[in-house]
């Protein structure tokens, strides 16, 4: 691989190791490319405290260090700095203000919860509820058309256990409104390395009889996870399988 834009940091508090420890990684692993996404930061009503997320007052670190990488590993890949975010239309404007005056190069779209992760319920959590699948994607689809949003990452992630008809009827949806926009669907490494339940064969089977792109993306929690070649050649094989074009290079020029 050249390129990857999913990378966490400990600051997200569910990732572990240095911010320098990761860039190292990725240079070993022959990366020209790496950017880090971690966990968007929101500003919470209420003062509730996200146990799953960088709080609001280490976006200054977390800039302040990155930046200072960019410059010292300048010469051996090229860092790009963003976030992995919701599309939380009612946190949005303040989460603008708080990231406003920062160099926010990029952001991915992860859906992990569908509104204020303090009274909602994670993605992964299991649903035979249409309606569920149905909000999944028309949020996906409406946080797209803000052009806010470099792509997807797992967009499988909703944990649907209910017919694969209405699964795919309702993903074959998203697949297109996704091609209409040309953007790539992320192939993720993390869910390849931990047998999770994602990448899921039934979304991507639709995804390849849409035509979509896809991307590979690391997701990065640890820095060893850059050097598992074996997983690469595995969401390779996948793409392969499914007949998705693999866009590798630097997206953001």
């Amino acid at each position: 691989m050249i390129a990857n834009y999913h990378t966490h940091t400990k600051r997200c508090q569910h990732a572990k190791g240095e911010d320098r420890e990761y860039v190292e990684a990725a240079i070993a692993a022959g990366y020209r490319i790496l950017g880090f996404a971690d966990h968007c930061p929101w500003v919470f009503p209420d003062g509730y405290v996200s146990g799953i997320r960088m709080a609001p007052s280490e976006v200054d670190g977390y800039f302040y260090s990155l930046e200072s990488l960019k410059k010292e590993y300048a010469a051996e890949i090229k860092i790009h700095i963003g976030f992995e975010a919701e599309y939380l239309p009612r946190l949005m404007e303040a989460q603008e203000k708080l990231l406003a005056d920062y160099p926010v190069e990029y952001l991915i779209l992860g859906q992990h919860y569908l509104g204020n992760e303090a009274d909602n319920v994670y993605m992964s959590h299991k649903t035979e509820d249409e309606e569920r699948l149905k909000e999944y994607v028309d949020c996906v689809l409406a946080g797209v058309a803000t052009g806010k949003y470099l792509y997807v990452a797992h967009p499988d992630l909703i944990n649907f256990a209910g017919p694969a008809a209405v699964y795919q009827k309702h993903m074959r949806r998203l697949c297109e409104g996704l091609k209409q926009e040309e953007m790539p669907l992320e192939i993720n490494l993390l869910g390849l390395l931990e047998g999770r339940r994602y990448p899921n064969p039934l979304f991507w089977k639709v995804a390849g009889e849409v035509g979509n792109s896809a991307i590979i993306g690391v997701d990065a929690h640890a820095p060893e996870q850059f050097l598992r070649s074996d997983t690469v050649e595995k969401s390779k094989k996948w793409a392969m399988e499914y007949g998705l074009e693999l866009v590798d290079r630097d997206i953001l020029l």
